[in-house]
C-alpha cells in the first residue's frame, strides 16, 4: 500500500460523524481511492492501513450487499481491497488482511504477542506415552513423519530433521497473523493466533486458537458449525465440520473431519476420513477411514485403513500406564466390534474379525484374514487375495484422491502388487513350508505366534501365495520385455539385466512410499553426514526415490526369479520366459476367476433377502435387479472379465514376441 496517505483533518472529520473513533488519528492510512462513506462505527488503534472499499458481494439466498467496514475495533490491522468487515463484536488485532474478504458476525479475531500458528506444537504420536514425539509443521509430509516417528533409534536422523523444523517454524512466527485473499469467515466465536490461507470458508466455528489454515485459490480449506481446535494445521483441498474437536493435531491434504470426530495428538495425511468416533495418538498415513461412532483409533499407525463400527485398540494393561502401541500395515480392514490388543502387528491387506486379545504378528502373511474363535486368532494366509473387495479398494484409491494434482506433499504409491506385499509373500510362504516340513503334516492344526493356522488354511496359503508369486514375477518380466524391439537371445539376457543392487533385499512402506530399505538408507546417511541442508532438500530426495521405483522393483524382481524358478538371468533361455509367461498367464486367469466367484456372492439368492418386501419371489428378484443392478453389468464384474480379456491377449502377444527371438 505504498500509496497510502494519512488521514487529512477533513476525512477524519467524516469519519467521526460516521461513528468512527481513535486514540492517535496521525497512525490511519488510506488509499486515495478509499471510499470513506463504507467505514462506519470503526474503532481504530495502533496502526492501520486500508484499502478500497469498492463492489459489493451476494450472500446466501441471493442478497446482495454493498462491501463495508462497519461495527468492528480494528487494532494493528492492514486491510486489502474490496472488504466486507462487518460486526465484529470485540475486536481484529494484529492482522494482515488479504482483499475480496468477508468477515461478518464474529466475536474476535487476534494475534497476541510471537505466535508460531501451530508451527512447532509436539504430537505425541502412535505411543500415548510419548517418545515419538513429532513436531508438526506447514510442510509435514506422511513421509518425513514416518522418519521423526519410527527411527528415533537414528538419533543424529531425528535431530536434523528437528533442526530443520524448527528453523522453519522461527521462519515463520510472528506477532502478526495472516487472512488471505477470497476468505470468508461467518459467524465464528473465538480465533486466536490463526494464519488463514487465500480461499478460506469459515463458517459458525466455535473456537480456533493457535493453528494454520493452509487453503490456497485452488485448493481451499473449509471449517464447519461448532468446529474446536486448538494447537493445528489443516492442509489444503480438507473438510473439518459439524462440531468436529481438534487438539494437538496435523491434517493432512484432502482429508475430511466431520459429524463430531474427535482427534487428540495425532496426525492424519492425505485423503483421511474421520467421522463420529475418536483417535488418540495414531498416527494415519494415507487413505486411513473411520465412519463410525463406536470406533476408536488409539496408539497404532494405520494407512489406507478401513475401521468398522465398534472397532477399537487397547494400549492399556494399567500396569505402566498407556504405553503399548500397534501397527496396522497397509490395507487392513477391521469388522464390526473387532478388537485388537496392543502391541501387536497386523500384515498389509489382512481382514481383521472378532476380539484379538494375544499380542499378534501376521506381519509376515500378507492378503490374510484373521478370525477369533473361542479366544483364539486363526490366521487364513493368502486369504484376501480372492476377495473382490481388496482389488475394489486398490481400483478406488486413485480415484478417490482429492489433492490438487500440482500440490501434493504426500507421495502415494498405489500398488496393490510390488516389492514391499511379494517380499512379505515370500516370508510368509517360508513360514508355511516350514510349518509344513516340520510337522509333517499330520496335524489338524498349527501355532505360530499365538495364531492357528488350521490344516486347509495352511495349504490353501502355500496355494494362494504361489499363485500371485507367479503373478507378479510374471508382470515383471513381460513390462520389461513388452515392445521392446529384441532380435537375439544375447540382447534379451542384456533387457533383463538389473541396472544396480539399488532395490535387492528387504522394502517397506514409508506411509505411502514403497521403497528398498537400501534407498532409504543413503537418504538416511546423507542427513547423517549434514549433506541436506534443509526441510525442502528432504522432500527432494524422497521424490527422487519415488521416481525410481520402477528401476528398483526390476532390480529386486531379477533376484526373485533367479532363486524362485532356479536360472540364472545370465544363462536365460527362451524356453525359461515362455515358461514363466505361460505360469503368469495361469496364475492371473485362476485370480481372476477367484475374484469372479467372491463378486457373484454378493447377488446370490441370500444377498436379496429384504427385497420385494411385500411380493412374491418374481417381485423380490425384480426389486433386487432394480436397486443391485445384474450380476453381469456390476462395474467390477465388468473389469474383472475385461481385466482377464487383456491379459490373455498381452499373453498371446509378448510370448509370439519371444517365439521371433533367434537363439
Amino acid at each position: 500500500m505504498d500509496n497510502n496517505h494519512n488521514v487529512t483533518e477533513k476525512e477524519i472529520d467524516q469519519l467521526i460523524q460516521q461513528g468512527c473513533q481513535s486514540e492517535d488519528w496521525s497512525q490511519l492510512y488510506l488509499k486515495p481511492t478509499t471510499d470513506l462513506s463504507k467505514i462506519i462505527n470503526v474503532t481504530f488503534s495502533g496502526t492501520n492501513q486500508i484499502g478500497d472499499i469498492e463492489g459489493d458481494r451476494v450472500f446466501y439466498g441471493g442478497i446482495i450487499k454493498k462491501n463495508t467496514i462497519k461495527n468492528v475495533h480494528l487494532h494493528n490491522c492492514v486491510v486489502g481491497d474490496h472488504p466486507f468487515i462487518n460486526n465484529v463484536k470485540s475486536y481484529i488485532a494484529n492482522y494482515r488482511i488479504g482483499s475480496h474478504v468477508l468477515i461478518d458476525n464474529v466475536d474476535i479475531i487476534a494475534v497476541d504477542g510471537a505466535c508460531s500458528f501451530g508451527n512447532g506444537v509436539h504430537v505425541d504420536v502412535i505411543n500415548e506415552g510419548g517418545g515419538r514425539v513429532i513436531p508438526i509443521f506447514n510442510q509435514l509430509s506422511a513421509q518425513v513423519a514416518y522418519l521423526l516417528a519410527l527411527y528415533r533409534h537414528k538419533t543424529i536422523l531425528v535431530d536434523e530433521l528437528k533442526r530443520m523444523i524448527v528453523t522453519y517454524t522461527e521462519e515463520v512466527t510472528s506477532t502478526v497473523g495472516t487472512i488471505g485473499d477470497d476468505v470468508t469467515i461467518l459467524n465464528a466465536q473465538t480465533i486466536k493466533g490463526v494464519c488463514i490461507g487465500d480461499g478460506a470458508f469459515i463458517n459458525s466455528a466455535s473456537k480456533l486458537i493457535n493453528g494454520s489454515i493452509n487453503s490456497t485459490k485452488t485448493s481451499s480449506v473449509y471449517i464447519g458449525s461448532g468446529v474446536m481446535a486448538n494447537n493445528f494445521i489443516v492442509s489444503s483441498d480438507t473438510k473439518v465440520d459439524n462440531a468436529s474437536v481438534l487438539s494437538d493435531c496435523f491434517i493432512g491434504q484432502g482429508c475430511v473431519i466431520d459429524k463430531h470426530y474427535s482427534i487428540s495428538h495425532s496426525i492424519f495425511f492425505a485423503n483421511c476420513q474421520g467421522f463420529n468416533g475418536e483417535a488418540s495418538s495414531i498416527f494415519a498415513g494415507p487413505f486411513t477411514v473411520t465412519h463410525h461412532k463406536s470406533t476408536l483409533l488409539i496408539a497404532g499407525l494405520f494407512s489406507f485403513m478401513n475401521a468398522g463400527s465398534g472397532s477399537n485398540q487397547s494400549n492399556h494393561m494399567y500396569k505402566l500406564g498407556p504405553i503399548h502401541q500397534g501397527i496396522m500395515e497397509r490395507g487392513a480392514k477391521t469388522t464390526s466390534d473387532s478388537y485388537v490388543l496392543w502391541p501387536s502387528k497386523i500384515g498389509p491387506f489382512t481382514l481383521v474379525m472378532g476380539r484379538h486379545y494375544h499380542h499378534v504378528d501376521s506381519s509376515d502373511f500378507p492378503f490374510s484374514y484373521l478370525i477369533e474363535n473361542k479366544n483364539s486368532t486363526f490366521l487364513v494366509p493368502g486369504a484376501n487375495l480372492k476377495s473382490v473387495g481388496t482389488v475394489r479398494d486398490a481400483q478406488k484409491w486413485p480415484k478417490r484422491d482429492h489433492r490438487d494434482e500440482h500440490n501434493r506433499m504426500d507421495i502415494i504409491n498405489f500398488n496393490l502388487l510390488s516389492p514391499y506385499t511379494i517380499h512379505k509373500v515370500f516370508q510368509g510362504l517360508k513360514h508355511l513350508n516350514d510349518i509344513l516340513e516340520i510337522s509333517g503334516g499330520q496335524l489338524d492344526e498349527y501355532n505360530y505366534k499365538d495364531m492357528v493356522i488350521r490344516k486347509s488354511s495352511l495349504h490353501n496359503g502355500i496355494k494362494m501365495y504361489n499363485i500371485v508369486i507367479n503373478k507378479f514375477l510374471g508382470n515383471s518380466i513381460i513390462s520389461r520385455i513388452e515392445n521392446k524391439n529384441i532380435k537375439t537371445l544375447q540382447e534379451l539376457r542384456s533387457v533383463l539385466q538389473p541396472t544396480s543392487t539399488l532395490g535387492q533385499g528387504k522394502w517397506i512402506d514409508v506411509s505411502g512410499l514403497l521403497c528398498p530399505v537400501s534407498s532409504l538408507n543413503l537418504l538416511i546417511e546423507k542427513l547423517e553426514k549434514l549433506t541436506v541442508k534443509n526441510i525442502e532438500g528432504v522432500i527432494a530426495q524422497l521424490n527422487e526415490i519415488n521416481n525410481n521405483y520402477y528401476e528398483y522393483e526390476w532390480n529386486w524382481a531379477v533376484e526373485k526369479i533367479e532363486r524362485f524358478y532356479h536360472l540364472k538371468i545370465d544363462e536365460i533361455t527362451k524356453d525359461d520366459v515362455i515358461k514363466i509367461i505361460k505360469h503368469w498367464k495361469t496364475s492371473v486367469i485362476d485370480l481372476d476367476k477367484m475374484l469372479y466367484k467372491d463378486a457373484s456372492k454378493e447377488f446370490n439368492l441370500e444377498s436379496s433377502v429384504g427385497f420385494g418386501a411385500d411380493g412374491e419371489e418374481k417381485e423380490k428378484i425384480a426389486d433386487f435387479k432394480m436397486v443391485r443392478g445384474a450380476f453381469e453389468s456390476n462395474s467390477s464384474v465388468l473389469e474383472i472379465s475385461s481385466h482377464m480379456e487383456r491379459k490373455e491377449k498381452l499373453g498371446l502377444k509378448v510370448l509370439a514376441q519371444i517365439q521371433e527371438i533367434k537363439e
